[in-house]
């Protein structure tokens, strides 16, 4: 994904202070489309979800595919619901902590963005709409 510059441009569409900070749609719909329907199996939770781990958001079992948070506090509680973690920021909470949380819930629960719309009209509806959300401006794979 990261070859195929999938990352570039992804807002960070689903805030909520003192628990998430959740991204992973493509701001090019083409891309998302061709990404969302190769989903990954579930991993067994070896880690905790703990402040700056970063796991996959599900919508049930073996459903993962692009979408990912960070948790933003210690949320062990989801180590039950079987979110495994696949990583840890080392450097730089302070950035994560800084991301745009204003609109918070996606909607219809919130102020937050609808998931489907972001899918279907990519970037052009966040700018348009959502235009205070943070984002990754280039991610770059390192061995």
């Amino acid at each position: 994904m990261t070859e195929s510059n999938f990352w570039s441009g992804v807002r960070f569409f689903r805030v909520i202070d003192d628990f998430i900070a959740q991204f992973g749609i493509s701001g090019d719909p083409s891309i998302s489309k061709k990404f969302r329907k190769m989903p990954l199996k579930d991993d067994p939770v070896n880690k905790s979800n703990k402040r700056g781990t970063v796991s996959f958001a599900t919508s049930g079992s073996n459903s993962r595919t692009t979408q990912l948070f960070i948790n933003l506090k210690d949320n062990e509680y989801l180590d039950a619901y079987g979110f495994s973690p696949i990583g840890k920021i080392v450097k730089g909470m302070d950035v994560v902590d800084r991301i745009y949380s204003e609109y918070g819930e996606s909607a219809p629960r919130g102020n937050g963005p609808i998931q489907g719309q972001i899918q279907s009209e990519g970037n052009v509806y966040l700018e348009k709409d959502f235009p205070k959300l943070s984002y990754i401006k280039k991610a770059r794979f390192k061995s």
